[in-house]
């Protein structure tokens, strides 16, 4: 379906207003009055577009504005802005590849942070014999902060079982930014194994920042390297006005965040728990595994992502809450979900 405007809690299909519980504005900012004056005014400022090399001699104090933010926000020691989570991923992929003796994924980890010849994690349920071997080398683990399809954050405490090995942890948190953790801060923070030598989040900013960009974030060491990487010299960097944004709107993406944990507790309470849901009150989805449900969702005049998944054979729903919803619209919605899950 076509829609001709940004579909917030409401989309219009057809004329018709329909509930809408998709997409990745968690913290409904694009079409929040607030932070679009905020952007408005930096537009203003600093232009649509900046197509210049951020190792040029002129130097745009928006970068360093929006970027010690990020790094305060996130609490690493430093970050970098590049112009999307892609290539936020594909950069870091492309520094640690000479440093790096064997890439391990985990499972359904994002396309940015996916390595050419990276071995499985895990083979069947198990951790991959090559992490546990008496071999000293340098290893780089990849992963997403919280799984495709899943509603709970990853479990890295089995890291701890490999030794042997130089390990560093790159983490894509493009859906875990601005949600998890203190105020939305993500989890890298929180990710303290005493055997990761280097940890290096990605994520992208067009989720819950609401901003088209990407974000790198480490030691200041790593940063500075990307910042002197070729591939990062040679490219245009994000919108400027979209990185002074950022900073500005502080505030906002706190008060966001605590609106969204407000509705994920509303609906705790009042949702009834069940196999054939898959809901984590810290989290902004649900996944309904309820036959026929997209159906009866339309019936209702309510719009979910409604995808078939590459990997699986069954069509697949996911209900997205964000800050915006207002009580009724969840009301609505776990009235459904108490009435036909069973």
């Amino acid at each position: 379906m076509k829609v001709n405007q940004f579909p917030d809690r409401i989309i219009k299909i057809n004329s018709e207003d329909y509930l809408y519980f998709g997409g990745t504005s968690y913290l409904g900012l694009p079409t929040n009055p607030e932070f679009q004056k905020l952007l408005f005014k930096n537009i203003l400022q600093w232009g649509t577009a900046y197509g210049s090399s951020r190792s040029a001699n002129i130097q745009l104090t928006a970068y360093e504005n929006g970027e010690q933010f990020l790094a305060d926000y996130i609490q690493a020691e430093a970050t970098l802005t590049v112009s999307s989570g892609m290539l936020a991923g594909k950069l870091v992929i492309e520094a640690l590849t000479p440093k790096t003796d064997c890439f391990f994924h985990f499972p359904d980890s994002h396309p940015a942070i996916k390595a050419p010849n990276s071995a499985p994690f895990f083979i069947e349920n198990q951790l991959n014999p090559r992490l546990l071997d008496a071999k000293s080398e340098r290893i780089t683990i990849l992963t997403d902060a919280v799984p495709s399809l899943q509603v709970n954050p990853i479990a890295l405490e089995i890291i701890h079982s490999i030794s042997n090995k130089e390990i560093t942890l790159v983490i894509d948190e493009s859906h875990s930014l601005g949600i998890l953790g203190k105020n939305g801060a993500g989890i890298y923070s929180e990710i303290n194994l005493p055997n990761i030598k280097r940890k290096i989040m990605v994520a992208s900013l067009g989720k819950a920042f609401g901003l088209t960009g990407g974000v790198i974030a480490s030691d200041s060491v790593f940063i500075n390297e990307m910042a002197n990487h070729d591939t990062f010299v040679s490219s245009a960097g994000m919108n400027a006005a979209f990185v002074q944004t950022m900073a500005d709107a502080k505030e906002l993406y706190y008060n966001q965040n605590q609106k969204l944990k407000e509705n994920l507790n509303y609906i705790n309470l009042h949702l009834i728990k069940n196999k054939n849901l898959h809901f984590n009150p810290n989290y902004p989805l649900i996944y309904p595994e309820i036959e026929g449900i997209n159906e009866i969702f339309a019936s209702n005049k309510i719009i979910v992502t409604h995808f078939k998944y590459p990997t699986d054979t069954k069509d697949l729903n996911r209900i997205v809450i964000t800050a915006n919803h207002k009580k009724e619209d969840l009301d609505k919605i776990i009235h459904i979900l108490n009435q036909n899950q069973f």
